[in-house]
């Protein structure tokens, strides 16, 4: 079985999403996780979360969210986690290529909800843009701060470093289907390196849907093309990658 750990199924209409998650299924695709971005949304990704077996949810606010409204606190993340089916927090972290909110509202906001995670102990789901001298610098010292906290770097596509200083603080490192594009030779490099301890594969769907279907709308079920090739860059099965990527999930979102 193989899990997607990061998609946003709110984005699909009520008329599809059975459809897709009935695609998702018969490629092997098990289990998802629908990712909050902002806290007006809560309700909704926790919906979908009570209404299918197979989803779980994430509360919290993406960067390019911050500057929507007041940046969220510490309490009213650890609020929404109280949900039974929420089994992380974010996707929260900060995004310097699109710059739609202040960085200094983003680098508060993406503390908080380290803060939370630490509080709360579940893991913290980062989005990183252009930005990953400050992702890691905050990751250090947050945790030098307030000790550590699981996490996962979330549709990877940084730089090597960031990988490394986020690996050495007990990160996870999940891989989109950027993975398959020809021109990720870079990133399929860095991929080979990774800890296989420390793999999750994702879509962040409806976006970046990998080739063959590169610039067609991503669903869950492509995870599988995503993991065919990390499986690839690895020397693994298909099977084999299955089983790692999920033993992985399970040891970081220890509430699924």
């Amino acid at each position: 079985m193989l899990i997607d750990s990061h998609c946003h199924l709110d984005y699909f209409s009520e008329a599809e999403i059975g459809d897709v998650l009935a695609r998702a299924e018969a490629a092997g695709v098990g289990r998802m996780v629908t990712i909050g971005v902002r806290m007006s949304q809560v309700p909704v990704v926790q919906a979908l979360a009570d209404r299918f077996p197979n989803v779980w949810c994430t509360i919290g606010v993406h960067p390019q969210s911050v500057g929507e409204a007041p940046i969220v606190s510490v309490e009213e993340l650890i609020a929404a986690t109280e949900h039974p089916r929420v089994i992380g927090i974010g996707e929260s972290g900060l995004d310097y290529f699109y710059d739609k909110a202040p960085r200094e509202d983003q680098q508060e906001s993406f503390r908080r909800h380290i803060r939370a995670s630490q509080k709360t102990g579940l893991p913290l789901v980062i989005h990183a843009r252009d930005a990953d001298d400050d992702i890691a610098d905050i990751l250090e010292q947050e945790t030098a701060a307030g000790g550590s906290f699981p996490f996962l770097l979330h549709c990877f596509s940084s730089g090597r470093r960031l990988c490394e200083r986020a690996l050495a603080l007990g990160g996870y490192v999940s891989f989109s289907g950027i993975l398959t594009f020809p021109k990720s030779v870079e990133l399929r490099e860095i991929a080979l390196d990774v800890p296989e301890e420390r793999l999750l594969i994702e879509t962040d769907s409806p976006y970046l849907a990998p080739v063959p279907f590169r610039g067609k709308r991503n669903e869950p079920g492509y995870t599988a093309y995503t993991a065919k090739v990390l499986g690839d860059v690895r020397g693994l099965s298909p099977e084999r990658i299955a089983e790692v990527t999920t033993a992985n999930f399970y040891r970081l979102f220890t509430r699924a």
